[in-house]
């Protein structure tokens, strides 16, 4: 299954969820109306004795009112406490932030192997944290790959060898790019809905609790509801372990294609089955997680029926068939970071084409390959601006740098601004990382913000606020504006605005035609980009044209501006997925109708996929230069 069609499956669960949830809450109603009816007729031995029992129409309405508010309050609430993302989840389990490994080979491996992924995979790196629990288990958890985070324990960090850590890892990084997160945190807000009334009836239970015989029918009620909600809760995580086994065989399918190493992962499993702690979390809040862990969070009582995730057994041996049975013991070797030699790393040839299928196929679906050149691409990195993107201050002023103008005018306009707005300590870091820019070479920009994401999430509001307004007022100082700026501004203010502002997508246009226009202002921008192409603008467009299949027009360039191409790819991004491949396709027929990719070019594409929701690995090219202006 690729990409595209695990994003379509993911909506298909939801809906699915959906009506299971209506179910559910349908027969809750019901078993809520019975329980009433039972106590105000069963209070009172007049109406067995007479046979003439109490119903009334308005009260089972009345109830039924009830409960669904109840049940929908509850969600909201829960959903509402969770709108934070990754980050409020991993809080639940009082996850500790990786921000800097200081010393700790076991913390760099970890640091790094999620960083590998994401840069591979063309998502943001995500933040890291840590649960204090001697467990090997891992999650992956958010609404997106902007609000994503990685929850690690320390006892998979500490007993996993790096290839097994690696394979864990791509297994998180396919729930988030299958799309898989959103829909465990529907998962959560629905569960909870179900649980109040079980906590309802311990109220009243408690309310009543040393009251005397009198109240004997109360006490009744509430053990009454007490059995209603758990009974909802208990077939609610029936439909959670429905949901979540057969994802669980996709994300170790995936990881395999993503690392090429089977081992790795069946590995980790191995590892799980011959450790003493097992994967079961001790936390009081695994159990509301269990459908986002990597294996096995929690134990039940009626495991066949409840386990959220397949049997080790099962697990390994679809991915090793020959397997012998045997667990491995939780000794792994001494923690290592892959070296790899920094030559070689940048630049496609000017008469290299991307093949637009091969591109397609690698959107959500990263290889071995990816891996290793993500690994060659930060270790090509200088270390200064690598330490920098991990610590709050100096990674606002990594982005300024990058930022930062080549010509004198508009820099010194910028220094000035940032002297004069950005936050104390701000500047002075920015002046330090200025002596090293000779070191900075163009095809670093793109994995150096990608570094900074995890960083800058930590930002409060106020301080996002303000580096924003910074960065808007940095991109305008010389009155143009480059494609290689807008690109920059678009990716920060798109993932920073899903944490800060809970800013997400959703599906609204089943189909291209319904966002035809939208279509004409992409294709028209990306076919005047490249001033130094051999080709004409209208022929760029008539092979986006073309591979489209949609009867749009090239527009005027004085009709194109980044407000209008902001505004497509926002509305763009509500499309269905399983149309967005043709539109990513024509958008690289149209950049590479001069068989030429430049640094700008691959920078724009991965821009606009990551817009769209399309995470797309990183590409090699040889530097250009273009602008736009305003």
């Amino acid at each position: 299954m690729d990409f595209f069609e695990s994003q379509s499956l993911a909506r298909r669960n939801t809906r699915f969820l959906l009506l299971l949830f209506l179910l559910a809450v349908a027969s809750l109603i019901v078993l809520t109306n019975l329980l009433l009816f039972a106590f105000i007729n069963f209070e009172d031995t007049t109406h067995i004795e007479t046979g003439q029992y109490n119903f009334s129409w308005q009260a089972f309405f009345a109830t039924s009112c009830g409960v669904v508010l109840l049940i929908t309050l509850a969600s909201l609430f829960r959903l509402l406490s969770l709108r934070k993302g990754g980050a409020a989840i991993a809080e639940l389990l009082d996850g500790e932030l990786l921000v800097n490994a200081q010393g700790d080979l076991n913390k760099h491996q970890l640091l790094n192997v999620v960083e590998e992924m994401a840069i591979a995979s063309g998502t943001p790196v995500p933040p890291v944290y840590l649960i204090a629990d001697p467990a090997i288990n891992a999650f992956a958890a958010g609404y997106s790959s902007g609000d994503a985070v990685i929850g690690v324990t320390y006892g998979a960090m500490e007993s996993l060898a790096r290839d097994e850590l690696q394979g864990v890892i791509a297994h998180e990084f396919s729930h988030i790019l299958n799309g898989d997160m959103r829909l465990n945190i529907r998962l959560m807000g629905i569960l909870y809905g179900i649980l109040m009334l079980a906590l309802v009836g311990r109220a009243v239970l408690y309310g009543v609790r040393g009251r005397g015989r009198t109240n004997t029918a109360v006490l009744v009620l509430g053990v009454g509801l007490m059995f209603v909600g758990f009974l909802g809760q208990f077939f609610g995580n029936l439909i959670k372990a429905a949901v979540s086994r057969q994802r669980e065989f996709l994300a170790d399918a995936s990881a395999v294609q993503f690392t090429r190493n089977p081992k790795g992962i069946a590995d980790a499993l191995k590892r799980i089955g011959g450790y003493e702690a097992g994967s079961v979390l001790q936390h009081p809040e695994s159990a509301e997680l269990s459908h986002s862990f990597f294996s096995q969070g929690v134990s039940f009582s009626f495991a066949s029926l409840m386990a959220t995730h397949p049997d080790l057994t099962e697990r390994i041996k679809r991915i090793e068939p020959l397997w012998d049975g045997e667990a491995l013991a939780p000794t792994p070797p001494e923690p290592t970071t892959a070296k790899h030699s920094p030559a070689g790393v940048m630049g496609f040839s000017s008469s290299v084409n991307i093949d637009a299928d091969e591109v397609l196929n690698h959107i959500g679906n990263p290889q071995q390959s990816q891996v290793d050149l993500a690994r060659q691409v930060i270790a090509s990195l200088p270390d200064d601006y690598t330490a920098a993107a991990r610590e709050p201050f100096s990674a606002r002023a990594l982005v300024y740098l990058l930022m930062l103008n080549q010509s004198n005018d508009a820099r010194t306009q910028q220094l000035s601004h940032l002297k004069a707005s950005s936050d104390l300590g701000v500047y002075d870091v920015l002046e330090a990382l200025i002596k090293h820019e000779h070191l900075l070479k163009p095809e670093m920009k793109l994995p150096l913000l990608e570094l900074t994401f995890p960083t800058l999430r930590q930002l409060s509001y106020a301080q996002y606020k303000m580096f924003m307004t910074n960065l808007n007022v940095m991109v305008r100082a010389d009155n143009i504006v480059s494609l290689s700026e807008w690109a920059v501004l678009k990716m920060i203010s798109k993932h920073l605005g899903e944490v800060f502002e809970a800013k997400h997508s959703r599906v609204r246009h089943d189909t291209l035609e319904s966002v035809r226009g939208h279509c004409e202002v992409l294709l028209s921008l990306l076919a005047y980009c490249d001033k130094q192409s051999g080709v004409s603008p209208v022929v760029a467009f008539l092979a986006g044209k073309t591979e489209l299949g949609l009867e749009v027009q090239l527009k005027d360039k004085k009709d194109l501006n980044f407000k209008k191409m902001n505004a497509a790819l926002n509305a763009l991004a509500e499309l269905h997925p399983l149309r967005k491949p043709k539109l990513i396709k024509a958008c690289i027929k149209t950049v590479t109708a001069d068989q030429a990719v430049s640094v700008i070019e691959s920078e724009l594409l991965r821009t606009i996929a990551d817009t769209l929701e399309c995470p797309m690995p990183p590409m090699l090219n040889q530097s250009k230069t273009n602008t736009v202006t305003k």
